[in-house]
């Protein structure tokens, strides 16, 4: 008895909207940084939220840019998907952006990093790193990566944008 208004509250919350970055480099390898604010090996993909008249691509680039530090002129937008959702665990749906969205909806864009490691800074932007560190992986070890409420969509992304991640 006690679930059912909890889930009828968590159906009446948006999703908060937001971009996601596959970045792959020349061999074909996807960046993934692993997060701060998470304790054990979370990682993920750079993503954010849209700015009020912003627009995704827009929004892509400048996350693209604060959490990696990779300029916009070296990242290569080849593809993108249409909304991707997904729901935060209860208890952190509660907590997180102070208990106002039940998940995310995200745009997810594949870009073709035509940088060099070099060029990659998780400090650049002078705010708190997202990502303590970062590493190139297989895009098929993604959804083994990241934490299990994002599994489904980092899968989705993958059947959409997948193809566009091949060695130059």
């Amino acid at each position: 008895m006690t679930d059912a208004p909890k889930r009828r509250l968590d159906v009446a919350r948006p999703y908060r909207r937001g971009v996601g970055i596959l970045l792959f480099n020349r061999a074909g390898l996807v960046f993934v940084g692993q997060r701060h604010d998470m304790t054990g090996s979370a990682w993920q993909m750079p993503q954010g939220g849209i700015d009020d008249g912003e627009e995704a691509a827009a929004a892509a680039c400048r996350e693209l840019n604060e959490e990696t530090g990779v300029p916009p002129d070296l990242a290569e937008i080849v593809g993108q998907t249409g909304w991707i959702r997904y729901d935060l665990p209860e208890g952190l749906s509660q907590t997180a952006w102070q208990g106002r969205f039940r998940g995310q909806e995200q745009i997810w864009f594949a870009m073709r990093f035509l940088g060099e490691d070099k060029d990659v800074d998780l400090d650049a932007d002078g705010h708190a790193a997202e990502f303590r560190t970062w590493r190139w992986v297989a895009p098929a070890r993604l959804p083994g990566l990241v934490v299990s409420f994002k599994r489904g969509a980092y899968r989705r992304v993958l059947a959409e944008l997948g193809r566009l991640v091949r060695p130059a």
